[in-house]
């Protein structure tokens, strides 16, 4: 390791440092780790001085841990006074890389100045490397720097090739107003007094990047762009005008005025370079989508209103859309689809037409090539598409017959993207699903029998979008053809996706027949296990499609054939989870749909039984006698049967509102399938509440559904169609009978039961995060003071408190911040005294517990912060820490984890002595009475 005497084993060591610290990222290792790295670069050679500068830039984030950070600095900073300037042009390196610790340490600050006027060329670059960096955090240093790095880029003796490495800086004076101003008069005299490209080019992106990061020049930057795209001859600046524009429109597309767009769509008709063309074409394609297009199409006051095919950008869209570049094409096209989404309000039929023409022509070109570009093309193609088709619903016809006519003669790559496509636009439009049924059929019979990877991934996607399309059970014809072309050009996964893709569209019967076919396939029991818990779930689903209703006892039947499906699945599902995979969500899930169906099956039981138990004669004078009106409705009501499945109901919705807090990773249409489930265990409730229970208080408004809400898949809009209806026939029933009768409360039970029977006839949609979980976030907490051994609690005297220190790591997967990302940490501490060791005195509650709530914001994935704690009572407390995660949105998630540490309070020792000296009799010395005084102060 780091003692050995051979270079090549030091060297080794230093270079795994950064795998040591992703493993354990807390400051204790940190710390240490680092202080060792730095007496390497204290008393190594060069080499290994590169080796850990290395280490430090790749563990940037991890910086900040260091809490010797004096010792840290000292150690790195003793080589600056070497005599070899590659050794301090590597510390000089070593602080610029460090700046975001020590931004304001004046020694390196100095140093970094003095090494600007070295006569090495290396040290000079470390030098402004470390400029850079310190500027970016410093304003100080920025403010201090700015006028050397004036100088040194007028001056006559600076080397171009140094003042093209100094001009960056600047980018990095935007701290305050009149920093920023300075430089960017600088910057407007370079660009002036240096004509030559490179150097053009290097102010003008400096120019960007600076007015980008102060906010306040962006219009009069976008004017010099726009001035240098148009005037300057160089194809060079005005590729990079372009680049900076784009940077530009993706940033601040607001700051664009109708002015700056058409300069830029004269520029774009007038320029015979393909290049060009097609960079200022992307740039008005990013700004068609924003704000930015709007205030383009509006008339300026006091001037005549005029159509948008006279603008300069729709006719430059118009050319562009059969433009034999395809990515010239593309955006052409893409241009005008946003236009028809974003002005709605305008006449915009021929432009919708020319956007369906354009799309249909790259359609026909990239679907036949299967290059990377035609690919890439295709892509933008099918999401313009999609989009046309969400905005203009009347053009959806036309669009869907090219797709379909195309699909037979394109390639694997692009009819993969194509069945994405079509699967999008049926979500969307579910009556033009019917129509695809017939030619995704034959597509399916006609594809070969290999077996290359796109094949394989064509058949799921054509599986999926013949799951769309069939938005009812599938017909026997379509399960035999899927099932055949399985067998005969399939594998395992191929199959397994087809079933997971079923079990997501609510086709149970077919996803059932799928797993039972894989469960001979696999080579590990937990993936037995897991097919069989699908398998499981999939035929519980299938028995509740044939509920009937008015049928009530056939319903009682398949809710308990359900029910004992369902108990199979979740023990084979538990045999499943492995401790690195737990299944958690899966299990919770379902474990709720256990229950669910249980309290339905329960209140079909309870409805019944009123028919078995009508009221006697003398309920109405039962009623009189009590005053409870219910009573004329017979003992059911009394019984309070209903009141308790209605309190059932809430229970579920409560829970299901849990499993969705605690479903950070999951996607959005997961989360809202959850929301379902819970909305109807709600809606339930509400029926039972307004009809047999509590009718005057009951209220309509908060269980009305949001009608404005885009419904994103099937199973939402048939879920959706029975709560408005169950909603509707609640409240006509409410307002057309009166409540205490007995007819009265036998309609409202047949409305109940009805309800329950329309919920259960809606397939079960089985979402994405249920089989695979693409985004993966984690809480790792550390405690401090912490015991050796966690079951043996920590000493602290009662009349001191605990300083407790909770240390956190936010731990992310391959995709971190997907779906959501991590605002703040909200970290929660408790503490219960579990077992009293002195007197039971009587103490007041307060000091019996502690409940203490603090967020923190996580810096490079890190958090901590401290909490006190008094334990009065003698005796063993048990603290809980427990976090949750806040969103960007402000929603908090109950992510865990949950830690717990043990605190065993002790009797301070003068207060034990005082004690002791009254049970023997003593009365308490002089000097211990004014020690008893002091005490208090």
């Amino acid at each position: 390791g780091l003692r050995s005497g051979k270079l090549g084993e030091q060297c080794e060591a230093v270079v795994r440092f950064p795998r040591l610290f992703q493993k354990y990222p807390f400051p204790i290792l940190i710390n240490s780790a680092f202080l060792k790295l730095a007496d390497v670069f204290r008393v190594g050679n060069n080499f290994l001085r590169l080796c850990v500068l290395k280490v430090t830039q790749q563990s940037e984030k991890h910086l900040e841990k260091i809490l010797n950070v004096d010792e840290f600095v000292k150690r790195v900073f003793s080589v600056i006074h070497s005599n070899d300037p590659v050794a301090r042009a590597i510390t000089l390196r070593m602080l610029g890389s460090m700046a975001s610790i020590i931004p304001e340490r004046k020694n390196a600050h100095h140093s970094i100045r003095q090494s600007l006027d070295s006569h090495d060329n290396v040290e000079v670059e470390a030098a402004i490397f470390a400029a850079a960096n310190f500027s970016a955090q410093s304003k100080d240093f920025a403010a201090g720097i700015c006028n050397k790095i004036s100088e040194m880029i007028q001056g006559l003796a600076t080397p171009v090739d140094l003042k093209l490495k100094l001009i960056p800086i600047l980018q990095h004076m935007h701290h305050d107003a009149s920093l920023a101003s300075s430089s960017r008069q600088l910057l407007q005299q370079l660009v002036t007094s240096y004509p030559s490209t490179k150097m053009v080019i290097v102010t003008l992106h400096t120019f960007t990047l600076l007015a980008a990061s102060s906010l306040v020049d962006i219009p009069k930057q976008i004017q010099l762009l726009l001035q240098y795209l148009k005037n300057d001859p160089r194809k060079a600046v005005k590729r990079l005008a372009i680049q900076d524009l784009k940077l530009l429109a993706n940033k601040t597309p607001h700051t664009w005025s109708r002015e700056n767009i058409q300069a830029l769509c004269e520029s774009a008709l007038h320029t015979p370079y393909d290049s060009l063309k097609l960079g200022m074409l992307s740039v008005l394609s990013t700004l068609s989508g924003t704000i930015a297009i709007k205030q383009y199409f509006s008339s300026a006051p006091g001037t005549a209103a005029t159509t948008p095919r006279s603008f300069d950008l729709v006719k430059l869209a118009q050319e562009c859309c059969y433009h034999n570049n395809r990515g010239i094409a593309a955006h052409g096209v893409r241009i005008l689809t946003n236009i028809s989404a974003s002005c709605q309000e305008k006449d915009l039929l021929p432009l919708e037409q020319d956007a369906v023409f354009g799309l249909e022509a790259l359609l026909v070109l990239c679907s036949q090539d299967d290059s990377p570009g035609a690919q890439a093309t295709l892509k933008i193609t099918l999401t313009c598409m999609v989009k046309l088709v969400k905005c203009r619903p009347h053009l959806s016809q036309s669009v869907v017959e090219s797709l379909l006519t195309q699909l037979h003669s394109a390639q694997d790559a692009a009819r993969i993207l194509m069945c994405h496509c079509l699967a999008a636009i049926a979500m969307q439009l579910p009556v033009l699903a019917d129509g695809m049924l017939g030619d995704l059929m034959d597509l399916y019979k006609l594809i070969g029998r290999s077996a290359t990877d796109k094949k394989q991934e064509l058949l799921v996607s054509l599986a999926t979008v013949i799951f769309v399309s069939s938005q009812k059970a599938l017909s026997s014809e379509i399960k035999t053809v899927i099932k055949q072309q399985l067998e005969n050009a399939s594998n395992g996964w191929t199959a397994y996706r087809i079933a997971r893709q079923a079990s997501r569209m609510g086709n149970h019967d077919m996803a059932r027949e799928l797993y039972q076919s894989l469960l001979t396939q696999v080579a590990s029991e937990h993936f037995y296990f897991w097919l069989n818990s699908l398998k499981e779930f999939s035929h519980a689903e299938q028995c509740l499609t044939g509920l009937q209703e008015d049928n009530y006892s056939s319903a009682l039947s398949c809710i308990a054939e359900a029910l004992k499906s369902y108990h199979k699945g979740i023990a084979s599902l538990t045999a499943a989870s492995t401790p690195l995979n737990p299944l958690s969500f899966q299990c919770g899930f379902v474990k709720l749909r256990i229950d669910l169906l249980q309290a339905f099956s329960q209140l079909l039981c309870t409805c019944n039984s009123l028919k078995t138990s009508p009221p006697p004669a003398i309920a109405t004078t039962i009623a009189m006698t009590s005053g409870n009106d219910l009573q004329r409705c017979g003992r059911i009501s009394n019984q309070a049967c209903m009141k308790h499945s209605m309190e059932e109901f809430r229970n579920l919705a409560t829970r299901y509102g849990d499993l969705y807090q605690s479903s950070f990773d999951a996607d959005s249409a997961t989360l809202r399938n959850v929301e379902l489930q819970q909305q109807s265990c709600l809606l339930i409730s509400h029926a039972i509440e307004a009809l047999i229970l509590d009718p005057e208080s009951a209220s309509f408004q908060e269980y009305s559904s949001n009608g404005t809400a885009q419904v994103e898949s099937e199973y939402e809009r048939r879920m959706m169609s029975v709560f408005n209806h169950v909603l509707e026939e609640v409240e006509s029933l409410n307002r057309k009978y009166a409540p205490v009768s007995y007819l009265a409360s036998s309609i409202f039970k047949s409305c109940l039961r009805n309800a329950v029977i329309a919920l259960l006839k809606v397939p079960l949609s089985f979402q994405r995060y249920f089989f695979q979980k693409l985004q993966s976030t984690s809480i790792k907490l550390a405690l401090s003071p912490s015991p050796r051994n966690p079951a043996e609690p920590i000493a602290v005297q009662n009349n001191q408190q605990l300083a407790l220190k909770v240390e956190g790591v936010v731990q992310h997967g391959s995709k971190p911040g997907l779906f959501r990302k991590i605002q703040s940490v909200c970290l929660n501490v408790s503490s219960v005294l579990q077992s009293k060791s002195g007197q039971d005195y009587k103490i007041p509650i307060d000091n019996m517990t502690n409940e203490m709530e603090q967020r923190v914001e996580p810096h490079n994935d890190y958090f901590s912060t401290q909490f006190l704690l008094n334990f009065v009572i003698l005796g063993t407390h048990n603290i809980t820490v427990e976090s949750s995660v806040i969103d960007s949105n402000g929603i908090v998630w109950k992510t865990g984890p949950k830690t717990t540490i043990f605190v065993k309070s002790l009797e301070d020792p003068y207060s034990q002595q005082v004690r002791l000296q009254q049970q023997q009799g003593q009365p308490p010395s002089q000097q211990q009475q004014q020690r008893t005084a002091y005490s208090r102060f």
